[in-house]
C-alpha cells in the first residue's frame, strides 16, 4: 500500500505538468495564428488578378505652354479576352484625365477634364497586332510588345499653363478602362455581366502644385 502511495505521488507531477502542456497548445497555436496574423498586416501582398488594369504612375510635365500627362500602367487580360483579341475582336480601351481645384466653399472647380481612346486590334493574315490612338497607328509583332505600348503614355497634353495658377493646388486623377460598349452587339451582353471582362482601374490621385 505504502508502495503504491508514493508511486501515485511521484506520478502526479508528471500528470499535471502533462495536462498544462496539452491546456496550452491550444494557447499557443491561437498565439502563432495572431503573430502570422500580424505578419501579413506589416508585409500585405495581394494576389494578381486574371483580368485588371493598375495604374502605376503618373505625373504633369510642363513643356513649354503645356502640362503634358506621362503615366504607366499594368494590364491584365485574362485567358477570356485575350482569346477574343487573337480571334480578331477589336478592343477599345478609354484613358480618362480629371484636374481639379478643391474648394471648401463651394463646389470644386474643373480645370480639365479629357478622354483618349486606344483601339487595339490581331490581323489573323498578317499575323500582327496593331494599336491605333487617333490618327496614329503602330504595328507590332506579339502580344507582349502590344501590351508595353498600350501601357505606356508619355506626352499626351492635358492642360494649357494659363489654366492654373501658382498660388493654388489642384487634384488630378487618371484612369484607363475596357470599354465595353464598342464590342460586337453579341458579345456586349455576356461582357456586361462577366468578371472575366472587367477591365477598370481605379482613380489614380495625385497633387500638382504648378
Amino acid at each position: 500500500m505504502k508502495n503504491m502511495m508514493v508511486f501515485i505521488s511521484r506520478s502526479l507531477p508528471k500528470i499535471d505538468a502533462t495536462l498544462a502542456r496539452r491546456a496550452s497548445a491550444p494557447k499557443s497555436i491561437k498565439f502563432l495564428l495572431i503573430l502570422l496574423s500580424g505578419l501579413l498586416l506589416c508585409f500585405p501582398f495581394a494576389a494578381r488578378a486574371d483580368t485588371g488594369i493598375l495604374v502605376k504612375s503618373a505625373e504633369l510635365v510642363l513643356v513649354d505652354e503645356t502640362y503634358q500627362l506621362k503615366a504607366d500602367f499594368e494590364t491584365n487580360f485574362g485567358a477570356t479576352i485575350e482569346d477574343a483579341l487573337n480571334k480578331g475582336v477589336p478592343l477599345v480601351f478609354v484613358v480618362e484625365f480629371e484636374l481639379e481645384r478643391p474648394r471648401w466653399y463651394w463646389l470644386d472647380e474643373t480645370i480639365a477634364s479629357t478622354k483618349s481612346q486606344i483601339k487595339i486590334s490581331y490581323h489573323a493574315l498578317t499575323k500582327q497586332y496593331h494599336l491605333q490612338t487617333g490618327e496614329q497607328q503602330k504595328t507590332f509583332s506579339s502580344l507582349p510588345e502590344l501590351k508595353a505600348e498600350l501601357e505606356h503614355i508619355e506626352a499626351w497634353p492635358v492642360v494649357d499653363r494659363g489654366g492654373v495658377k501658382k498660388r493654388n493646388s489642384y487634384e488630378a486623377r487618371l484612369r484607363m478602362k475596357l470599354d465595353l460598349s464598342q464590342l460586337p452587339k453579341p458579345l456586349q451582353v455576356s461582357a456586361l455581366t462577366s468578371k472575366e471582362w472587367s477591365m477598370e482601374s481605379d482613380w489614380h490621385t495625385w497633387v500638382l502644385k504648378p
